[in-house]
């Protein structure tokens, strides 16, 4: 794969930086960091954006996250390593990030509802549409990964 811009954040410096500071202003929505970065790396993995899911699970290692937790999340329907508050969170970013199949359902709103605020609905729902532009961005000008030193097998 090759990048198909270079820099791409230079020749677009007041769009980034609007998006940095949406990224930046979701420091103060009450939102959990945990979930935060849940919803970035579901979205990423439904995106198939490699470099985001490498950004978002690096991320979430240095919070101290469970490689268990990590490598569930693509079937979190089926485990139970997530509480109903993540779960909520998770459900109502598949349904944004696949909204022209999904078209929002009440069903999941009305589990969205239940564990958030309204402020945090449209706090969570921001940050469902901010990842999911990033994808767009990262998928669409392939920006490439970090590659890292595979470990020698034992």
């Amino acid at each position: 794969m090759t990048q198909r811009v270079r820099n791409y954040y230079s020749l677009a410096p007041a769009g980034i930086k609007a998006m940095m500071d949406l990224e930046k202003s979701f420091a103060d929505s009450g939102i959990e960091k945990t979930i935060q970065e849940l919803v970035k790396l579901r979205a990423s993995q439904i995106n198939g954006c490699a470099f985001c899911i490498h950004m978002h699970t690096t991320d979430m290692r240095k919070m101290g996250e469970s490689e268990m937790r990590l490598y569930m999340l693509n079937a979190w329907h089926e485990s139970s390593l997530y509480t109903s508050r993540e779960r909520a969170a998770l459900a109502w970013t598949e349904a944004l990030t696949r909204i022209a199949d999904t078209h929002a359902p009440d069903a999941d709103y009305e589990v969205l509802k239940a564990e958030f605020s309204d402020a945090e609905q449209v706090q969570l729902t921001l940050m469902i549409g901010a990842i999911n532009a990033w994808n767009r961005l990262a998928i669409g000008l392939r920006a490439d990964h970090p590659v890292e030193r595979a470990r020698e097998v034992a």
